[in-house]
């Protein structure tokens, strides 16, 4: 099922909730149909999106007015799977995660009630915060079908400092010390420290001479940015750690790409890992709340 309007999304789960037969939202509903951009408000750097439009999609249309939406995950995905699915990217470090840049939502609940909190601009109290509760929740609380986001000027520079090291934690300790402000700091494990600066083309320059005479490195002239989105898409598993204990983790990992400001490293193989009992019952909780007839798979 595409529906093609927030309404008719509606009367899909509105249906099968009648019906009890449940829906798996990404496969038997899709949001292909949700795909415009509803509004652009450059002047106060807002953007109101159907949740079915793909990042590049976006930002090709951003990028006529200078703007870009500060998140870059691995593919092209949607930007309701982005929040869905919690995906960030490397600019994750400067910029956050999705809950971070969603302003506010329109659901479409398991009942076919449709559901609106936030609004399109920085500073809201408007309502609960059904943005921030629906980033990761895999499409168990709702379909995300509107989200309003906040937006950031495209820099007019970058750079990328690539620094290889046998102590990798070092590197970022002496950069996360330092007065730098870098877009992007990741670990390419084992051995090269990542780092993006952006913004005015001199405050960039000085950003790098000072990061390269603080911890050495090469200026990149390959995409190792890609490198680092391409190795996070092909993760199986992710690793949460506290940031300070991040030579530690390090030792006991063969591969991983790291994000050491988030403490996420994405590792190659499948990890482990069960919610605490209190945990369990804030979702069970949550899901009775907002789909109380279970029909969201």
């Amino acid at each position: 099922m595409r529906p093609a309007s927030v309404e008719e999304a509606s009367a899909y789960l509105a249906d099968a909730a009648r019906d009890g037969r449940p829906l798996r939202i990404g496969t038997d509903l899709r949001t292909d149909g949700l795909d415009r951009v509803l509004e652009h408000e450059a002047g106060d750097l807002t953007c109101t999106v159907e949740a079915g439009i793909r990042l590049s999609a976006l930002q090709a249309t951003l990028a006529t007015a200078g703007q870009r939406l500060s998140l870059d995950p691995p593919g092209d995905p949607t930007i309701g799977a982005c929040l869905a699915g919690r995906l960030s990217g490397p600019l994750s470090h400067r910029y956050g995660t999705p809950r971070d840049l969603v302003l506010g939502v329109t659901l479409v609940l398991g009942d076919g009630t449709v559901a609106s909190s936030g609004g399109k601009v920085v500073k809201n109290v408007a309502g609960y915060d059904l943005g921030k509760l629906v980033c990761g929740s895999e499409g168990r609380l709702g379909l995300i079908a509107r989200v309003a986001l906040r937006l950031h000027p495209r820099p007019a520079a970058s750079a990328t400092l690539v620094v290889r090291a046998d102590d990798p934690a070092g590197v970022v300790r002496d950069l996360r010390r330092s007065r730098l402000q870098p877009s992007a700091l990741d670990v390419l494990h084992p051995g090269r420290v990542a780092v993006l600066f952006e913004g005015r083309e001199p405050a960039v320059e000085a950003q790098l001479a000072t990061a390269r005479a603080l911890v050495g490195g090469d200026v990149d002239a390959d995409d190792v940015w890609g490198e680092a989105r391409s190795r996070q898409g092909a993760s199986l598993g992710r690793l949460r750690f506290v940031p300070g204990d991040l030579r530690n983790v390090l030792s006991t990992l063969d591969e991983a790409v790291v994000r050491p400001s988030a403490g996420i490293a994405y590792v190659p193989q499948r990890v482990g890992g069960v919610p605490s009992a209190a945990a369990r019952r804030v979702q069970r909780a949550l899901r009775e709340r907002f789909d109380p007839a279970g029909v969201l798979a």
